[in-house]
């Protein structure tokens, strides 16, 4: 009978004679086997015994149940998989040791099985709810399961033999490889691939150190890192990772790597000696560099542990998969950023690189793309002098977001500021503006030119706003009168026809007196789907009137995000403050130097000082100046420029970089940069900032209302 362990009258050495090992085989050993079913041990059948040396010998985790009450006796491999359960399982059956899994498929069921028939049974991968030592909380581990029958010396089958392998790395490896690929699929930029890279690489390989590196394209190589334990720019996943740039011989290992296409392994030693930038790299002793095996980019990926650590073909396999999966997605952001730096190089070029500096009139203006930023759209904005003395202010739409929609938008543009020089009355300019656009229709064979403008003629010296309109959205007025709350107004200007369609347009005249902002905006600012415009225009007056001032800049930021949701067309933003007071402002050309924030701190201190501002300001702006000017330069990696704008209401200051690199993305403060107080001390030290994206880089700005008298 299978249930049957079976003895012989003089057996030979008894299990109890080998020699003890400590954990599991102690327990075995000493457990008090002549108070079960099976007896002392020195009656067992001379095959059982031998089976059961070389489970409690192996490394592998084994486990044998045995008799009818399937007794457990087991290896430290397997004391180490059942966690808690140890030692107390010795000895007792199985079904209550594992009472919660027992009568779970392919478990009890597959061990009765195998004991009554003999047949082997193998299961390559199942998840079991065990309870980890000293964790105090349930797992869902992953197993290969192999169960095969144990026979006596007369062939009778006197228990089963677990071989188990838990394989809960390998799938978490596996899954998180898929969930690589799918993180990768929505990547746009390089910023982006590092980003997702580096998150993959120290949580799927639990590593201490990750590097990616990239070739800039014409020599040299950019490098980011992620180390364990360390807050970096990249764990809030909005802004850009901390690039480094070194030249094209330089001999750090994924740079060899990335050259030579040839992956590398250190099991221990000192891989960074050479190339170590600080005591992180200094106490790397393992470390696998992978090329990303991509055809146009070329790159690599480091991870290091700071442990001995020798590469399975698992994993050697896994990161093989990984940086191609990575170089793929390297080859597409490059393909794109090219794409869209072309687009956007092209929007901006035709849109004022500068606009017009007066001591009573502050003029600011912002534009975003639509779609998906990769092509170039129509809106367009302009600020210029008239030969009177009065500012010509306007915000335009030409339809489309293609080469050929920029390309009309230049022509509007620059047609629309030679009418104005000649005549300066917004009727007239529109009226040439539509025969122009007529023309173009003509030209091209084609009705579908859609073109709406709006244009303000701003006169200080008498206070008032002259406008017209063609098709466009009314402009927005933000009066704040000294004796009671801001308030935010639509002009009530006649709209007339879209320009091509024998547009007559109508002028209104209003007053703009000093503390006025006026609102010029494109009709992305406003509509959202599944959303009425009138709850957009009521959400823009909202915002703007609850504005903490009437700087055009923050006025700009705020118009762009008033409405919430997402929109696929452009925004187009210009804003004229007509100012109580003139404002005194300073400018300083910081140059990529590792002194350049204590030069702009000495700089921006005195000259903060010499106009007499609070010494609280001083020291909340000249702290704020400084991180924003090390984040220029370090994400940039090119020389910067400080403004200060002084008004009677607050201080403006804005740190503007000409690197390609994007905006920076507001994030929450308490997942910012540990690299100093960064943005989140901006945010916390400002009444209010933002950013602005420019022709060739970005602004970064903040404002600080200043104490009134």
């Amino acid at each position: 009978m299978p249930g049957t362990v079976g003895r012989v009258p003089t057996p030979p050495a008894p299990v109890s004679g080998a020699p003890a090992a400590p954990g599991a085989a102690t327990a075995v050993l000493g457990h008090h086997w002549a108070g079960t079913s099976l007896g002392a041990p020195e009656g067992w059948d001379p095959t059982l015994r031998a089976v059961v040396d070389v489970v409690l010998a192996s490394p592998v985790p084994m486990a044998l149940t045995l008799g009818d009450d399937f007794l457990l006796l087991y290896n430290d491999g397997y004391a180490e998989l059942i966690g808690d359960k140890h030692p107390e399982a010795v000895g007792r059956p199985a079904p209550e040791v594992f009472a919660e899994i027992w009568r779970a498929p392919g478990f009890g069921d597959a061990v009765e099985h195998t004991y009554r028939t003999g047949e082997p049974f193998l299961e390559r991968e199942t998840t079991l709810p065990l309870h980890r030592r000293g964790s105090g909380v349930v797992e869902h581990v992953v197993f290969t399961r192999g169960y095969s029958a144990v026979r006596d010396g007369a062939g009778r089958i006197v228990g089963v033999l677990a071989v188990a392998a838990e394989t809960t790395q390998v799938t978490q490896q596996l899954q998180s490889l898929s969930d690589f690929s799918a993180a990768l699929a929505g990547t746009l930029t390089l910023d982006d691939v590092a980003r997702v890279a580096l998150r993959y690489a120290i949580t799927s390989f639990d590593a201490d150190l990750v590097t990616f590196a990239v070739d800039e394209g014409g020599g040299g190589w950019r490098l980011v890192r992620r180390i364990r334990g360390e807050l970096l720019d990249e764990a809030d996943e909005r802004l850009p990772p901390l690039w480094r740039r070194t030249p094209a011989d330089w001999p750090a290992p994924v740079v060899v790597a990335a050259r030579s296409g040839v992956p590398h392994f250190a099991a221990d030693g000192q891989p960074l000696r050479e190339t170590a930038v600080d005591r992180h790299d200094q106490k790397i002793r393992a470390l696998a560099t992978v090329p990303l095996r991509a055809s146009v980019v070329r790159g690599g990926l480091a991870i290091g542990y700071q442990t001995p650590h020798s590469w399975s073909a698992a994993e050697r396999a896994l990161l093989a998969a990984a940086a191609e999966l990575a170089g793929q997605a390297a080859e597409r952001a490059r393909r794109f950023e090219t794409q869209h730096g072309t687009a956007q190089l092209l929007q901006r070029s035709m849109l004022p690189e500068h606009l017009p500096d007066l001591p009573r009139l502050r003029i600011a203006a912002r534009y975003d793309p639509g779609v998906d930023g990769n092509a170039a759209g129509g809106d367009f904005y302009d600020a210029f002098l008239l030969p009177g003395g009065e500012l010509g202010v306007v915000l335009g739409d030409v339809a489309g977001h293609d080469v050929q929609a920029a390309a009309r938008m230049g022509q509007v543009r620059a047609a629309l500021r030679a009418l104005a020089l000649s005549d300066p009355r917004p009727d007239a300019v529109l009226a040439g503006l539509d025969r122009l656009v007529t023309s173009l229709c003509a030209e091209a064979g084609t009705h579908e030119l859609f073109v709406t403008v709006v244009l303000g003629v701003v006169d200080a010296e008498r206070q008032r706003l002259t406008l017209a309109s063609a098709g466009h959205p009314a402009p927005l007025i933000r009066r704040c009168d000294p004796a009671g709350e801001p308030l935010a107004e639509y002009v009530e200007v006649p709209t007339g026809a879209p320009l091509g369609l024998g547009s007559r347009p109508a002028t209104t005249t209003v007053r703009f007196a000093p503390g006025d902002t006026l609102l010029l905006f494109s009709d992305g600012v406003v509509e959202r789907r599944r959303q009425g415009l009138a709850t957009g225009l009521g959400s823009l007056a909202e915002a703007v009137a609850g504005a903490g001032s009437g700087d055009p800049r923050a006025l700009c930021a705020v118009a762009s995000a008033a409405v919430p949701g997402a929109t696929e067309d452009d925004v187009a933003v210009l804003a004229v403050e007509h100012a109580l007071r003139p404002s005194r402002s300073a400018s300083m050309e910081v140059p990529a130097e590792p002194t350049a924030p204590s030069r702009v701190r000495h700089w921006m201190s005195g000259q903060l000082t010499e106009w007499g501002v609070a010494d609280s300001v001083i020291g909340a702006a000249v702290l704020c100046t400084s991180e924003l000017t090390t984040n220029a330069l370090l994400h940039a990696g090119t020389a910067a420029r400080v403004e200060i704008d002084l008004s009677p209401e607050r201080l403006l200051v804005s740190v503007a970089d000409s690197g390609t690199r994007g905006t920076v993305t507001r994030a929450q403060t308490d997942t910012l940069s540990s690299r100093g107080r960064g943005l989140g001390l901006i945010e916390e030290l400002s009444d209010a900032w933002g950013t602005d994206p420019t022709v060739r880089g970005s602004t970064v700005w903040f404002e600080i209302l200043l104490p009134s008298d």
